[in-house]
């Protein structure tokens, strides 16, 4: 028989660096705080520095399982086009610029997240969020 769910969050944490400070998301529902750092570094060790999303399913007897996602998006184009933070007025202000090549990389990462099978339709929904973001991208 399954476990009876008691709360789903998503929360967004850097890669191997969960710190008691998520005491405030899960300490509510009574999860053993230090149990869920030590499991979730461990799982993004290779993630170091990245911002993880992270889906954390608690259960009435206090247990958990989480699932980590794949990086946002705008952080990987902000990677690419090595910028902080995107325009302030995307449609009139440019901020960088992205080469076809880096959108066919993230589409390649995010595909699983999409809601398209197709490589083409994939880069098309990265230069989407390119060019909201002001980037320019150039072959």
């Amino acid at each position: 028989m399954s476990k009876k769910i008691r709360a789903n969050l998503k929360l967004k944490i850097q890669g191997a660096g969960a710190t008691p400070a998520v005491g405030k998301d899960l300490g509510q529902y009574q999860v053993n705080i230090m149990d869920f750092c030590k499991k979730f570094n461990a799982a993004s060790a290779t993630r170091k520095g990245e911002t993880v999303p992270v889906s954390i399913t608690i259960y009435t007897d206090k247990s958990f399982d989480f699932a980590l996602k794949t990086t946002s998006v705008s952080e990987l184009l902000r990677k690419k086009a090595n910028i902080k933070v995107g325009a302030k007025n995307p449609g009139a202000e440019t901020v960088g610029t992205v080469k076809s090549k880096d959108l066919e990389e993230i589409a390649k990462i995010k595909m699983a997240d999409l809601n398209t099978m197709d490589l083409d339709a994939a880069k098309k929904v990265i230069a989407g969020s390119a060019r909201s973001m002001g980037l320019t991208v150039v072959d």
